[in-house]
């Protein structure tokens, strides 16, 4: 596997707790694969046998549940890792990966990781510690549905996206405003309505960029006692 693809691999939660030489073995039996935007990497319900590192573009996770509503549980870009769980227990996958936008993911098979367990007992800290990071990740995504107003979320993802600590910074929106509105727990109107509250803060959203002109500011809004944000005017 090439240098550069070795690098991305490493920063996912699975590998950090590894050796280099442990990790070297480990990727030199992965496969780089390309999917198309809107392509399925695999399905609800599917055999869980990979573990899936992305090295370019998004990957939303989803269910489907009984009513046929979609339920977006995540969407992952490069360096992150998904499977892993399921895969080490021959589970099924208990969601839907597809490719938001073209995108290249790093296919692990789960029994070439197992194989090397039984000499390596260390790799299993770095399995628990990326199955951790997951439950954290949904956990967090719990407490803001619950502790956040819709606004609030809004300007957190956007916090996220920004690389600036402070001052002014301008964003570019990852995917569509449809898939940002279901990973954040939202209807595509409540979306446009927390879009319309954070102009107040100083954001400004053209097309796919949203302008802000403080992220200190917009920080602050963020983390506010949602009774003081529930009660602020629209």
């Amino acid at each position: 596997m090439k240098p550069e693809l070795m690098e991305i691999a490493r920063r996912a939660t699975l590998f950090r707790g590894m050796s280099e030489e442990i990790a070297a073995q480990v990727l030199s039996q992965a496969r780089l694969r390309s999917f198309d935007r809107g392509a399925t990497i695999f399905l609800q319900g599917e055999r869980a046998s990979a573990i899936y590192i992305v090295v370019s573009g998004w990957v939303k996770l989803y269910r489907i549940a009984p009513n046929g509503t979609e339920a977006v549980v995540g969407v992952f870009t490069k360096g992150r890792s998904i499977g892993e769980a399921v895969a080490f227990r021959h589970d099924v996958y208990p969601v839907a990966a597809e490719a938001v936008t073209d995108c290249e993911v790093i296919r692990i098979e789960a029994d070439s990781v197992l194989r090397l367990l039984q000499d390596n007992p260390g790799i299993a800290v770095s399995i628990l510690a990326a199955t951790f990071a997951h439950l954290h990740g949904l956990v967090e995504q719990i407490e803001q549905l619950k502790a956040q107003t819709g606004a609030q979320r809004v300007a957190e993802f956007l916090l996220e996206l920004s690389d600036c600590r402070e001052g002014a910074c301008t964003v570019t929106l990852p995917y569509d405003k449809v898939l940002i509105a279901g990973r954040l727990g939202m209807k595509p109107e409540s979306l446009s309505r927390a879009f319309a509250k954070l102009r107040s803060f100083g954001v400004s959203v053209h097309q796919n960029h949203a302008k802000i002109a403080d992220v200190s500011r917009l920080r602050d809004y963020a983390e506010e006692d949602p009774a003081l944000a529930w009660n602020r005017p629209a």
